[in-house]
């Protein structure tokens, strides 16, 4: 019985520990499936209602402005269920609004296909361009959550700072890339959003999990022992 109560503490410290990074992925990943979803459903129900039709040109166009309405609840839901709402998270909505809004208004889904470009070539600028200057801004995103040496945190955001440019590089190819392949633009469109949806996010995750060794191997060390002998009792 003593061994059952004191493992039930233990399940509830690591669902506790669980609990917010799956909120957050799950509010981070809603809004790139329900931007495919209608993408995918959008010719259809184009078709079917003359006002969207009126509205948005193409697909794309349509998913684009309900994918600008999901990243707003994305945000509110991080606000209300997690009492905050992280950095990039946040930079990466307000340039959702920013180039959604360009595409809508000029019905041209050339702005949302950039969108990935610059925002990720920004993180990169932003990574690198601090360890020019001798800081690792990781540390200030992440530092309530991982807590690592100096050179842990210097090697991890030159790492990440390198893979966001990777990333801006592959949105780049694929999306100017895809019409050489295909004469239909639908097509063209259809390879891109997969892309963003299902191919970016496992390269993130694949990409996350190799940095666990650093995170290992930068840890801080063990705080030593208390060696002052006990004082006895007189």
């Amino acid at each position: 019985m003593a061994s059952e109560q004191t493992k039930e503490p233990e399940a509830d410290m690591s669902w506790a520990e669980l609990k917010a990074p799956l909120i957050r992925l799950a509010l981070e990943l809603g809004p790139l499936i329900v931007f495919f979803a209608v993408n995918t459903m959008g010719e259809k129900w184009l078709e079917q209602s003359p006002l969207l039709s009126s509205w948005f040109s193409q697909p794309i166009i349509f998913a684009t402005a309900v994918f600008m309405v999901a990243m707003a609840i994305s945000l509110l839901l991080s606000w209300i269920l997690l009492k905050r709402v992280a950095v990039m998270p946040l930079v990466t909505g307000v340039v959702v609004a920013i180039f959604g809004t360009l595409t809508l208004v000029f019905q041209d889904a050339t702005f949302i296909k950039m969108k990935p470009t610059i925002v990720n070539a920004l993180f990169g600028a932003v990574l690198l361009g601090g360890l020019v200057f001798g800081q690792s801004l990781l540390r200030y995103v992440f530092g309530d959550v991982y807590k690592l040496k100096p050179e842990g945190w210097r090697r991890l955001t030159l790492n990440w700072g390198i893979f966001f440019f990777v990333l801006a590089a592959l949105n780049e190819l694929i999306w100017r890339g895809a019409p050489m392949f295909t004469d239909s633009a639908k097509a063209a469109d259809d390879f891109w959003v997969a892309f963003k949806v299902w191919g970016i996010m496992p390269l993130t995750v694949i990409f996350s999990m190799s940095q666990l060794g650093i995170l290992k191997q930068f840890a801080p060390d063990p705080e030593p022992a208390n060696t002052i002998p006990p004082v006895a009792e007189g």
